[in-house]
């Protein structure tokens, strides 16, 4: 299914949406002092949002013409990928240090990504994959000049 440019603009709009919330919410818990900090929690939103915005618009192209229902497959990869993104999480009891939770966070959005291009929605996948980039590049100097605070 490719997205007609104003349809585009709104999920894109949407996920922008999500990934600056979420970041919002990150940013709290970065001041808190906790682990997950704004990438983490900007990943895990917009992954979410994308995640349903692929179920809504997959409905619209799969089940109504033929039947099919693509969201009990798209569940099962989430539930895949965490399980995966569990094990890239690991706690260092010596300094009290949990590592691997963007990554873990960046894996469940980049599964988003990846079901999105397979369900065709190519301009969903291209726009949340800048996204994904923007979100690790760009809120890594600032979660980095907060943690020297």
């Amino acid at each position: 299914m490719i997205l007609t440019s104003n349809a585009l603009f709104i999920c894109s709009r949407d996920l922008l949406l999500a990934a600056i919330l979420g970041a919002l919410i990150g940013l709290e818990r970065k001041y808190a002092r906790k682990e997950a900090g704004m990438r983490t929690f900007a990943l895990i939103s917009l992954g979410a949002s994308l995640f349903l915005i692929i179920n809504r618009l997959s409905y619209t192209q799969y089940f109504l013409m033929t039947g099919s229902n693509p969201s009990q497959v798209l569940s099962q990869i989430i539930i895949g990928i965490g399980f995966l993104g569990a094990g890239v999480i690991i706690f260092h009891p010596t300094d009290n240090q949990v590592i691997g939770l963007t990554t873990a966070a960046t894996m469940w959005a980049t599964a988003a990504i990846g079901a999105a291009v397979g369900l065709r929605l190519y301009g969903l996948a291209i726009v949340s994959t800048v996204l994904v980039m923007l979100i690790n590049l760009i809120i890594l100097p600032i979660e980095r000049r907060l943690d020297r605070k």
